[in-house]
């Protein structure tokens, strides 16, 4: 079983930055695609980033593509995701996935989520 845990999240104004963390815990992750989604009220979750295992097939979404960067780190069981010119649009509750199969698709495994909140 794989335990997901979030942090980084915040305020922060429109245009700043903000970096996400992500530590898998109960098994090694580096086997999984890993990835983040996002979810605001009365919305679906919607997928933000992926990257697979080797860390050279990635997916972004078309909203944060040239903004977000997603990487991992398969030695400390992490992935990140590093946000940049951020938008009002972006504020989410953003969850850490392992898993999935394929790009844009969520696995089964899910963090509790962190905040992601930018004022205008």
């Amino acid at each position: 079983q794989v335990q997901l845990a979030e942090s980084g999240g915040g305020l922060v104004q429109a245009g700043g930055s903000l970096r996400l963390s992500c530590v898998a815990s109960g098994r090694t992750v580096s086997d999984y695609r890993m990835g983040w989604f996002r979810q605001t009220p009365g919305e679906e979750r919607e997928s933000v980033a992926t990257i697979n295992t080797s860390s050279d097939i990635f997916y972004y979404a078309d909203s944060v593509k040239g903004r977000f960067t997603i990487s991992r780190d398969n030695a400390k069981n992490m992935v990140f995701l590093q946000m940049n010119s951020l938008k009002p649009e972006d504020t989410a509750v953003y969850y850490c996935n392992a898993g999935g199969l394929l790009l844009s698709r969520p696995g089964g495994y899910w963090g509790q989520g962190t905040q992601v909140t930018v004022s205008s």
